[in-house]
């Protein structure tokens, strides 16, 4: 219950969830039909009447999935903009579905644990999508924190290339730092952080998820979708911490992308950013990170003298390395013609533009084509 406030206990109980629910509630405008509908569920399990509740996240739904059971008697739905929450009810069990766009939370209470896990595999079986793996996809988590659920992570397919498959798209001295990188295994592990920086555009991201079907043996890979608000939230930081690894051994690393992180890291952010720097190189080598098997990969625009000492200084990098433009006879290389290119060379997203027919200037630094991957 998010919104409602209880007042006062009430005695009686019933078989109705609203006549059982021990509690009173305040409602005004800011509460909605699911608020109301999440109170509901609480009723019988306060009571003790269903003393058991087992709970299941899910995502990847089909669409035609409706997590309800058979012979389930719908007693409440609402439905507001991507959210719906369905309030249902079967012999000695009750179940509240909360869903939002394909992932759902599915809760049972019932008169014992037998039943409620019984309940909760009849309303999830065959509910996700299961797509079939392909040899070039990686399995990656993402982060962020829900205003509905709190900390909360879900996991795609994402697709990447071989390291052999993408070196040409970056400059030979990149390549050459990347190279090692690419191979290491968690006994070559020297420190915590990975670092990128460069101008947009240079293949950052492209190059981590590279990275990410290099280690999927031994490593997770995890992005974090809020990384300004991660670090100025205890709580959502000792989630990620702590971590989920889709039952994968304890010994399994992790990896934690934060992109874009110029205000975290730049040199004045102790003053800017607060607790928020901190709490960064405490989860890389410092308390909060020691007994946990956790790399923290951030990427950023800006340039290597502007960025924190603490940030940069020997030991705590596993790689730190600047991205940045393929030259002239790189980039011709790439391109298999000079047309259209400057004397200075071109980035990485310039060189998919120009292969679209589009001319680097008149194309967004991040603007880059489905041939090139989801991020540069």
């Amino acid at each position: 219950m998010r919104r409602a406030a209880a007042c006062r206990i009430m005695g009686a109980m019933s078989a109705n969830p609203e006549s059982s629910l021990p509690i009173r509630l305040n409602l005004d405008d800011g509460d909605s039909p699911a608020d109301v509908v999440d109170a509901l569920f609480l009723g019988r399990f306060a009571t003790g009447e269903q003393p058991y509740a087992h709970t299941s996240s899910l995502d990847r739904l089909k669409k035609a999935a409706t997590l309800l059971p058979p012979a389930a008697r719908v007693l409440r739905a609402a439905r507001a903009d991507d959210r719906s929450a369905t309030l249902a009810e079967g012999e000695g069990w009750t179940l509240l579905v909360s869903r939002w766009n394909r992932g759902a939370d599915v809760t049972v209470t019932a008169t014992s644990p037998e039943l409620a896990e019984k309940i909760l595999a009849q309303a999830t079986d065959g509910a996700q999508d299961t797509p079939e793996p392909q040899p070039e996809n990686v399995t990656m988590g993402f982060w962020y924190a829900s205003p509905h659920r709190g900390p909360h992570r879900t996991t795609r397919q994402i697709s990447a290339g071989t390291w052999e498959d993408v070196r040409r798209n970056y400059t030979a001295p990149v390549a050459e730092a990347m190279d090692p990188l690419m191979k290491v295994t968690p006994d070559g592990i020297a420190g915590r952080l990975l670092l990128l920086h460069g101008p947009p555009g240079t293949g950052k991201t492209s190059a981590l998820r590279t990275l990410a079907r290099s280690w999927r043996d031994w490593c997770q890979v995890d992005c974090v979708l809020d990384p300004e608000q991660l670090f100025n939230d205890v709580g959502y930081l000792m989630s990620i911490a702590i971590g989920e690894d889709d039952g994968t051994s304890r010994e399994r690393w992790r990896l934690l992308l934060l992109e874009d992180c110029d205000e975290l890291i730049r040199g004045e952010a102790k003053h800017t950013a607060g607790q928020a720097l901190s709490r960064l190189l405490n989860l890389t080598d410092g308390l909060l990170g020691q007994g946990r098997n956790v790399l923290v990969g951030v990427t950023t625009n800006e340039d290597l003298e502007r960025l924190h000492p603490a940030v940069v200084r020997p030991g705590r990098c596993l790689a730190r390395i600047e991205v940045g433009a393929l030259t002239r006879e790189e980039s011709a290389g790439w391109l298999g013609t000079e047309e259209g290119l400057g004397r200075e060379g071109a980035t990485l997203a310039e060189l998919y533009a120009l292969r679209r027919g589009n001319g680097p200037a008149s194309v967004p630094k991040q603007d880059v084509g489905a041939d090139s991957g989801l991020y540069l």
